[in-house]
């Protein structure tokens, strides 16, 4: 419920990391063209916590981190920058999350694993 659509925000993902060389390299590049926009970089661990907060990133995305490690990056990070969590989250293990701190928690449930049904107006005539 942060964004509108895809054109108001930049995420970079690790594959988006590996391309450019590194977390800092990635951000740059992102932020030089896009001043304005929330840039938000997905790290996957402490190691990534710490180079992502030496940029201009205003979000990092704790990808499967345990809530120990939740709790850990927002004691790390001490409200430098908004934290979202992401990872296999459900109404099971939502709270334990939302008391590690974190800004935002991503839920994939919402939109994956779903099944489409037919909403069609066609009609068959005999």
């Amino acid at each position: 419920n942060h964004r509108t659509g895809l054109y108001d925000a930049i995420l970079i993902k690790e594959n988006h990391i590996a391309a450019a060389g590194s977390i800092a390299r990635a951000v740059a590049q992102a932020a030089a063209g896009n001043r304005g926009k929330l840039v938000e970089v997905e790290v996957e661990d402490d190691a990534g916590v710490r180079e992502a907060l030496a940029t201009e990133a205003s979000r990092l995305l704790l990808d499967n981190f345990t809530n120990d490690a939740l709790r850990d990056a927002v004691a790390l990070v001490d409200g430098r920058v908004e934290l979202e969590a992401s990872g296999s989250f459900n109404l099971d293990n939502l709270r334990a999350a939302a008391e590690s701190g974190v800004d935002y928690i991503s839920v994939g449930g919402l939109t994956k694993n779903i099944q489409a049904i037919d909403l069609s107006m066609r009609f068959d005539h005999p």
